[in-house]
């Protein structure tokens, strides 16, 4: 779509975008069941990683092994210096191949816990759309390649082509997290007892300050242990939790009540407007106004409805 944008712009012949699909095995058949049409690995510019099927009852290790002859043709095009891009879960691929040690990468936010402690060596950003380093590209769950291929497009046809592209195809030009769509009552919890006891007081008392001595007392832990086990167990720390969980209650509460974004902000816990917004922008990429515009789900007639948006907005703590 992008050579035929371009070559009307430019009144040439179409860009050659040429894409074939590869792979090490004679034959190959996608999680859905059909069969594709493959040809032998061979020499390319970029090479797309797709994910595979991953349920949190996966034997990851077994399915991992037996994809030995991918891994294999990773390295080889990695130490030739090829372009590697990873669709979703796999970057598990690229970082079982030895690829992302030392990188930032991105993955689908719904496996990015079960990525972070089996690679603590990648550099993991899981708000992140795509991200590249040295060479080597990352996305988040599937649609996030309309991502890379309008950022491809654009290092190589120019922004105009890429604004144009996006438009005939419906596709957001704009976006830069994944943040606004995660849902974390889907991520798999199993073996994370302590951290979610934690994160399920946090996320009753949004609106209270952030003290982690109380929090440590609460279960009856050192603050060393607090932030060890939590840590240990979902990769971050419980502050980082607590702020997450105020932009997702706070996004919830733009989409779907008539609600001032002041009183947002002190219902999550924020008496300072300005400094809510900075972290709702840095989470989510987009200030709470800009954010209510593109999700907000009807027209909010009545949704302010007992819910204070016409009462004075009342003293919050920090």
């Amino acid at each position: 779509m992008a050579g035929h944008v371009a070559a009307k712009a430019r009144e040439t012949a179409p860009a050659a975008y040429e894409m074939t699909v590869l792979s090490p095995r004679r034959r190959v058949r996608a999680s859905g069941g059909w069969s594709l049409d493959v040809a032998a690995m061979r020499p390319v510019d970029v090479l797309v990683v797709p994910g595979f099927e991953l349920s949190p009852a996966l034997d990851l290790d077994a399915t991992l092994a037996g994809l030995a002859p991918e891994l294999d043709a990773l390295r080889a095009h990695a130490a030739e210096g090829t372009a590697l891009v990873s669709v979703c879960v796999g970057a598990f691929l690229l970082a079982e191949a030895g690829l992302l040690a030392g990188r930032e990468a991105t993955t689908s936010w719904l496996f990015a816990d079960r990525f972070a402690r089996r690679h603590p060596d990648t550099h993991l950003s899981p708000d992140r759309l795509v991200v590249t380093d040295r060479g080597i590209t990352t996305t988040a769950a599937f649609s996030a390649m309309y991502d890379f291929a309008l950022q491809f497009i654009r290092e190589h046809d120019g922004p105009a082509v890429a604004r144009s592209t996006a438009r005939i195809a419906l596709v957001d030009d704009a976006r830069s997290t994944q943040a606004p769509y995660v849902d974390t009552s889907l991520v798999p919890t199993t073996g994370r007892t302590f951290s979610l006891d934690v994160k399920r007081w946090l996320d009753q008392h949004l609106d209270a300050r952030y003290d982690l001595p109380a929090l440590a007392r609460t279960f009856h832990v050192s603050t060393r242990t607090l932030l060890r086990r939590f840590g240990d167990e979902t990769g971050q720390t419980p502050l980082a939790h607590l702020q997450a969980a105020r932009v997702r209650r706070a996004g919830h509460l733009l989409e779907t009540t008539d609600r001032t974004v002041a009183r947002i902000a002190a219902d999550v816990g924020y008496r300072d407007v300005g400094a809510f917004s900075g972290l709702f922008v840095r989470h989510t990429g987009q200030r709470p106004g800009e954010y209510r515009a593109k999700f907000r789900r009807g027209s909010g007639a009545g949704a302010g409805a007992g819910s204070g948006a016409d009462r004075p907005v009342p003293p919050a703590r920090s």
